[in-house]
């Protein structure tokens, strides 16, 4: 037991004994990181490449209406949430050697835009480009 658990404890003894009442703050005896709450994953989504939805959960729709772009619509508020979003390979096929890339942005208060570019891509291909990605919503 921390010492000023133990503080408010002996104070509370002291003041019943002595017929008193006792205000107790629960606040002052837990240190902060534990009364804070913690940030939870509300809803993620595996992609391919072609705009199919692989795997997921909070995710309510996703629409591919261009190169390298998709928007998705989630169960509940992106507001306050940090948006995280990564490129995946697709069974191991990947475009190869160079860079990737994915914008993950806010749309609205339930909808993502997710555009995915390949900007090292040889040949005369556009830099956006279909690829596989996952995104978490965490808040």
């Amino acid at each position: 037991m921390n010492a000023s658990r133990k503080l408010v404890i002996g104070a509370a003894a002291l003041a019943l004994t002595a017929g008193g009442v006792v205000a107790v703050s629960s606040a002052s005896a837990e240190p902060r990181e534990a009364r804070q709450a913690a940030a939870v994953t509300t809803a993620w989504a595996k992609v391919a490449a072609n705009g199919q939805v692989l795997g997921g959960q909070g995710i309510t729709g996703l629409n591919k209406f261009g190169i390298g772009r998709y928007n998705i619509t989630t169960s509940g508020s992106l507001n306050g949430c940090a948006l995280l979003g990564t490129i995946n390979t697709n069974g191991g096929n990947d475009p190869g050697p160079g860079s990737s890339s994915i914008l993950v942005g806010q749309v609205n208060g339930n909808t993502l835009f997710i555009r995915t570019a390949t900007p090292s891509q040889s040949g005369s291909a556009a830099v956006d480009s279909d690829r596989p990605f996952s995104v978490n919503i965490v808040c």
